[in-house]
């Protein structure tokens, strides 16, 4: 294969299009928005496993009198002990954040996209053209049909 074939092929400039493509990809509104969602939704995630870990659980663990805490409940089956309180811990993460996630995404968003509908279907005011022919209209509709200019 001789290089002439290939004249028209400048590596430089298609690595400079691959990355004006990716910067225009990553850069885009939509990419931002999800990774910032994603993280705060991380760390979102961490503030309530820590609750749940941290506060709610030594106080089920309390009521229910285990000195251990949650890691101590437990019942027993043909003799074999079966742990359910790490469980009952992860089932309140899950609980605690699909509420969370539940009210912001479901009930707030929808009533913020609620509150633009609405706004978008109000009905402009009229503007100054339209008045001046509202009232020529209103003056031509009292003009009684025998006077001039009817």
């Amino acid at each position: 294969m001789a290089l002439d074939q290939f004249a028209g092929f400048d590596p430089r400039k298609r690595a400079f299009t691959l990355l004006d493509e990716f910067k225009a990809f990553a850069f885009k509104g939509n990419v931002i928005d999800l990774a910032v969602g994603v993280i705060i939704g991380a760390a979102f995630g961490g503030l309530v496993k820590s609750l749940v870990d941290h506060v709610i659980m030594p106080l089920v663990a309390s009521i229910g009198g285990s000195p251990d805490g949650v890691n101590a409940l437990a019942f027993t089956l043909n003799g074999t002990p079966i742990p359910y309180g790490k469980f009952l811990g992860d089932v309140l993460n899950f609980l605690i954040v699909a509420a969370a996630l539940f009210v912001f995404i479901v009930k707030f968003l929808g009533w913020v996209m609620r509150a633009k509908k609405e706004e978008a279907a109000a009905p402009l005011p009229p503007t100054r053209d339209q008045e001046l022919l509202a009232e020529i209209r209103d003056l031509l509709a009292k003009r009684a049909p025998g006077e001039p200019g009817a």
